[in-house]
């Protein structure tokens, strides 16, 4: 009897040749998402407000990377973001990842804010979807993944309304667009993480603020950027080709009990 041929375990997770856009990809977890989908061989879109941390990446980077600043809760700016993907013919990879969050109670916030929260995170997402759809139907197998939170699956005790209820949207989003986009080969995940190092979470420098991570996460320690990597790769790539309308929390435990 022959043997079965070993699978190709590294092939899988390649994107040479792909296509990948990234929105808030000047600093942070988006530009981390970039570079990683970079090395992984993708061509890749970066966008954001600030220019100068996006030529930055772009240096860094070097060939098979292009950006274009702007704010993603502008229509126009969506369209002409659409439009460097549209030049390539097809989009392999979304990675929805722009976010902000609120600042204070809801009681206390201007209605405008709660609007800049709900718009940045959700309305930007939605809509960057509805003009990449036959993109990424004109894609051999793409992959959408939407940047939510731990905080979309579960309640925060911090002042966050507008913030959870945008991320928590998300996700049913991304069942939604998996379903009727599945007869498309179009797969759409959610990649949901908890506290990692970023500007929102002040890179965890306060001490009392990283003890309480530690206090409440199973692994009872803050994560390094770097550990969603895997999780946003394999969603990314041909590793999780039967996987859509799914949520992969990188919370460190947090929510399991």
């Amino acid at each position: 009897m022959a043997e079965e041929e070993s699978p190709p375990v590294a092939g899988a997770w390649r994107l040479d040749g792909r296509i990948a856009l990234v929105t808030g990809a000047s600093t942070g977890l988006g530009a981390r998402f970039a570079r990683v989908l970079h090395a992984a061989g993708a061509h890749v879109i970066v966008t954001a407000r600030r220019a100068d941390p996006l030529q930055h990446l772009v240096r860094q980077c070097g060939a098979r990377i292009e950006a274009l600043a702007g704010d993603i809760t502008d229509p126009a700016h969506r369209e002409r973001l659409t439009g460097l993907a549209r030049a390539h013919g097809r989009l392999d990879v979304l990675v929805n990842n722009a976010g902000t969050c609120d600042d204070g109670s809801l009681a206390d916030q201007p209605l405008d804010d709660i609007r800049r929260v709900l718009d940045v995170n959700l309305v930007s997402a939605l809509d960057l979807c509805r003009l990449t759809g036959d993109l990424l139907r004109a894609a051999p197998a793409a992959s959408v993944i939407n940047i939510s939170s731990m905080y979309g699956v579960v309640a925060p005790r911090a002042p966050l309304a507008a913030y959870s209820a945008s991320k928590g949207a998300l996700i049913s989003v991304t069942r939604h667009l998996a379903a009727i986009w599945g007869e498309h080969g179009v797969r759409v995940n959610a990649l949901a993480p908890g506290y990692f190092p970023t500007e929102l979470t002040g890179f965890l420098a306060n001490p009392d603020f990283a003890q309480s991570i530690r206090d409440q996460t199973l692994l009872g320690r803050t994560p390094a950027a770097s550990e969603l990597d895997g999780p946003l790769l394999f969603l990314a790539s041909d590793a999780a080709s039967y996987m859509t309308g799914q949520t992969l929390v990188i919370d460190g435990g947090w929510t399991a009990v």
